[in-house]
């Protein structure tokens, strides 16, 4: 069993900013492997549901970011899980937008929710990094994060938000390069190859006749030769 915890603040002054791009993260995995509604418990929005062959709870928080460790430790406790059996979906700043890294353990990095479940359950889980970029002065980082996403960062999103849906059963499994690949394959799809137009055919070239078949005299050979 696995529990995906997505960081973010809870409603919907929020629903959209930046900083809850770890809830989007778990509404996107829900929709599209046929999760169960979503209901209240452990201080949070839980959905139950399956990845392939693995049992998985989905958790949004809400408790606020800053306190986001105790619904994650008080759901652990419940279905008696370890830190292993837990990946958490974050914003993260020192990504560019739209880009997405896989980090078992480590430093939380000044992220306020991964602070929060370090000091509940330490450092030993799995992170999903979801890069939303930086703003160009460290003063304008609150604001940054609990402001709305751009429109013109709908389309990198959405892609985005459909690669971790598609990639979500490998990433229950513990197989991390698949997951990330699905999201690339998302964010960059291979180019589909045009029909090549066929090269015309060279043209072609008479029958060159045969000398068995050339009936001229020599002096009209010659003649010909010279016109």
């Amino acid at each position: 069993m696995k529990l995906f915890v997505g960081l973010g603040n809870p409603g919907t002054k929020y629903a959209a900013n930046r900083h809850n791009i770890g809830f989007m993260a778990l509404d996107s995995i829900a929709a599209a492997h046929g999760f169960g509604p979503w209901r209240t418990k452990f201080q949070a929005e839980i959905s139950e549901g399956r990845l392939g062959a693995e049992k998985v709870v989905l958790i949004k928080p809400h408790t606020y970011m800053n306190l986001s460790g105790q619904c994650v430790g008080e759901a652990m406790r419940f279905y008696k899980l370890s830190p292993r059996d837990l990946v958490v979906f974050h914003d993260e700043l020192d990504l560019a937008p739209g880009k997405l890294r896989l980090k078992q353990g480590g430093g939380h990095a000044g992220h306020n929710g991964l602070r929060s479940i370090h000091a509940h359950l330490g450092a030993d889980y799995a992170r999903v990094r979801l890069g939303i970029g930086r703003p160009g002065h460290k003063d304008h980082v609150s604001p940054y994060v609990l402001s709305d996403f751009a429109k013109a960062d709908q389309g990198w999103l959405d892609d985005l938000m459909r690669g971790i849906a598609d990639g979500a059963a490998a990433l229950a499994t513990g197989d991390g390069a698949r997951f990330s690949n699905a999201v690339a394959l998302r964010m960059a799809p291979p180019r589909q190859a045009t029909d090549a137009k066929p090269k015309p055919a060279p043209p072609a070239h008479e029958p060159v006749e045969s000398a068995a078949d050339d009936n001229r005299s020599a002096l009209q050979k010659l003649v010909d030769r010279f016109r």
